[in-house]
């Protein structure tokens, strides 16, 4: 009797609505699952039309595209002698679901829709499909013609159903169902294996580990369209042990992961988990599908079973090393342009999103080193080369990354010694320029039609002015970008056109603290979704990892825009000293905006408690509302946001991501002066206290409890009690 069972989970890198390349993919995985010896295959979440589709889903199109390819997985002899667990959209009764597709020998098994829905954060699953509702119910569903001429089948089950096979029991899980309070693939059930498709560590291993079972998690890898990266790290697990991990960032378009496990494990981990064998006694019996098919063999006696492994982790820096320039690599193949332009300042932002393309440049020469084929073959497209081989990163960056600093009057000698040595250290082909000229062109024009001269505050100008004048160096910039980004190649006699990168992090996102259509107006931004504290992290560990000693004068120096005049040659403009308020607690307002979902009242008293060691309660009111008033202000530069990485879960992205008005009543009458009352109502309570502390008068009772919290919150306020 065969009890060891050799399965395969993958990651694909999908692109939304690329069928062919979908296809071949898809094909490639279970040719390589059926190579190590599995008969199952488990497949991402929509992998034959891409995740990333949204209103797509709409179209019939995508629809009859799915179907045309599932029918060509049917019919292709790479899927036979093997169960394929595929996921697509599928219409059903005028209804559109989000389904897995399992089949196996051109029959189809199971439908099985998607029971909870994604609907938050960047995901809008609930726009395009329903939810199937009916727990452990199937009916018929019609195949269309083509799959009838191909399958022989004129219907096939339809809903909440499990596979039953000779030797065990396969049921699904689809990503968002893992984190319902009633998981459908969760144990205990009588079934001696369950095999379920899931997106998440924390809550699959769990799952296992209370209950037994094998589990595989497929996801998608890469980036398949948009802002977000899908970070693969598919897995197999059994009875809370890993036993295979894919990779989390990696250039390689198919991973695929098998293990040989035996199902009398798992039989034995169950048989004293007493509790689990009383519920699954009570527990509504799943439809069980028949398959006459076994993953298992007579003779497997001699069959060596897959070890448990310990499950690696990267640090935050180690992310960011990995994952945004995977990103810039998948958009950087498949726009088909020939590089990327980058205005680099000598500042930290703009040094760690050139570190981050020659992060790619290293993945791209390890991953030819690999043997991997696909990502040679799109090198030498993107460098026009047939013939070219990429082995030093610092010469392939010099082939795809360009990088300009562009002085003006107000510009330090050092943020330009500092871009011009960070770049020789990663091989960028660096330009400088100057963009005098052109300012002052712009300046004078401005002169010449109105008769009057704007001047900087330092010279006597009023803010008005000295914001103009800043803003206009800062669009001078962005105009010259993408000049020389459509025709340095051409200059240089090379053919095609460079992608612009921006270089705003999160945090100045959140503020507004970017000039409307600067240089963070770019075609991508790798670090947008990226805090200032953990980008100084990352290029900390450029600075070890990549050797390039320039970083450490960059995170050194104060940041600054050097858009003022200098002092001496100094700058005598600092970032922080412009927005009125530090990188890090910048971090700490978009959390609590975005994570707690607090407004200004509830941010203030939230940061009483945080605070109430450093800041007295007037300091706390003023700092929320001066950050009020300029997010509210500078809101509506969210909605011309360059289409950044997605990393940061306080993200202000408009697009998708942070969805709020961008037209606000900047003063916020009713919140702050909520806010007052709290401040005055404390300070009434400490004079009161004073007042009978004076005399033979107790304070009021009522006034004890409150006031006895409120002098926690500053250290100042305690002192003048004592």
């Amino acid at each position: 009797m065969g009890r060891k069972v050799t399965v395969a989970t993958c990651a694909l890198n999908q692109w939304a609505l690329d069928f062919e390349g979908n296809l071949q993919r898809i094909l490639k995985s279970i040719e390589i699952a059926k190579h190590r010896g599995a008969r199952y295959r488990l497949g991402p979440e929509l992998e034959i039309c891409g995740y990333g589709c949204w209103d797509h889903y709409y179209e019939s199109d995508t629809l009859l595209h799915s179907l045309q390819v599932l029918a060509a997985l049917l019919e292709s002899p790479v899927t036979q002698d093997i169960i394929c667990d595929v996921g697509m959209p599928v219409m059903h009764r005028n209804v559109r679901y989000n389904c897995r597709v399992i089949f196996l020998n051109r029959k189809i098994l199971l439908i099985r829709p998607k029971m909870a829905l994604a609907n938050e954060g960047n995901y809008r699953e609930l726009r395009w499909f329903t939810p199937w509702s009916r727990s452990r119910q199937t009916e018929e569903y019609f195949l269309p013609r083509m799959l009838q001429d191909l399958t022989k089948q004129e219907t096939v089950p339809f809903g909440d159903a499990v596979l039953s096979t000779r030797d065990t029991c396969i049921g699904s899980e689809i990503c968002e169902e893992l984190w319902t309070p009633h998981r459908s693939a969760l144990p205990p059930d009588p079934h001696p294996c369950r095999v379920g498709r899931g997106s998440e560590l924390t809550t699959a291993v769990p799952c296992v580990f209370q209950n037994g079972g094998i589990y595989l998690l497929a996801n998608q890898k890469g980036c398949d369209g948009d802002r977000l990266y899908y970070d693969g790290c598919a897995l197999i697990a059994m009875n809370g042990s890993i036993f295979a991990q894919g990779s989390q960032f990696s250039l390689d378009d198919v991973e695929v992961l098998t293990a040989t496990l035996d199902l009398e494990d798992i039989r034995s981990y169950r048989a004293e988990i007493s509790s689990r064998n009383l519920a699954a006694s009570r527990v509504s019996p799943y439809p069980r599908v028949k398959v006459d098919f076994a993953l298992s063999c007579h003779e497997d006696l001699l069959e060596p079973v897959s070890e448990p492994i310990e499950w690696k982790y990267h640090s935050p820096a180690e992310e960011i090393s990995l994952g945004p320039a995977c990103w810039l690599w998948d958009f950087l193949r498949r726009s088909r342009q020939a590089g990327f332009f980058l205005p680099l300042s000598g500042g930290v932002d703009s040094a760690a999103t050139a570190c981050l393309a020659y992060s790619m440049c290293l993945q791209v020469c390890e991953a030819v080193k690999r043997g991997n084929l696909e990502v040679l073959a799109d090198v030498r497209t993107i460098v026009n080369q047939p013939s070219y081989t990429p082995q030093d990163p610092r010469e392939l960056c010099g082939r795809v990354l360009t990088t300009c600093y562009m002085a003006s009057e107000n510009s330090s000698q050092e943020t330009c010694d500092r871009a011009r040595e960070l770049a020789q250290q990663i091989g960028s082909h660096h330009i400088g320029l100057r963009i005098d000229p052109v300012v002052k062109a712009l300046v004078g024009l401005f002169s010449l039609v109105t008769g009057a001269s704007p001047r900087f505050a330092v010279h006597g100008g009023s803010d008005r002015e000295n914001l103009a004048l800043q803003n206009v160096q800062a669009r001078v910039r962005m105009v010259v970008a993408y000049l020389f980004a459509q025709l340095s190649l051409w200059s240089r006699g090379a053919p095609g056109g460079l992608l612009v990168l921006g270089s705003t992090n999160v945090d100045e996102s959140l503020l507004g603290y970017l000039t409307k259509y600067d240089c963070s107006s770019a075609d991508i931004n790798p670090i947008g979704g990226i805090s200032k504290t953990d980008l100084r992290a990352f290029v900390q560990l450029c600075v070890e990892r990549f050797q390039l000693p320039a970083l450490q004068s960059v995170l050194a120096a104060p940041a600054t825009a050097e858009l003022e005049p200098l002092a001496h040659g100094r700058v005598s403009q600092t970032d922080e000293e412009d927005m009125g308020m530090t990188y890090m607690e910048l971090s700490v307002y978009g959390r609590l905006r975005k994570i707690a979902k607090t407004g200004p009242y509830s941010m203030f008293c939230k940061l009483l408690d945080m605070w109430k060691g450093t800041c007295a309660p007037r300091q706390v009111a003023d700092k929320v509302k001066r950050f009020f008033s300029k997010y509210s202000m500078n809101r509506h530069k969210m909605t011309t946001l360059t289409p950044a990485y997605h990393a940061e879960s306080y993200s202000p992205d408009d697009n998708r991501f942070d969805l709020r008005p961008f037209l606000y009543n900047t003063r916020w009458p009713w919140q702050f002066r909520c806010i007052e009352n709290q401040v005055n109502w404390g300070k009434w309570c400490l004079s009161v206290l004073n007042t009978c502390r004076g005399s033979s008068f107790p304070p009021p009772a009522h006034l004890h409890g409150g006031l006895k919290s409120f002098l926690m919150f500053s250290r100042s306020v305690v002192s003048d009690s004592s």
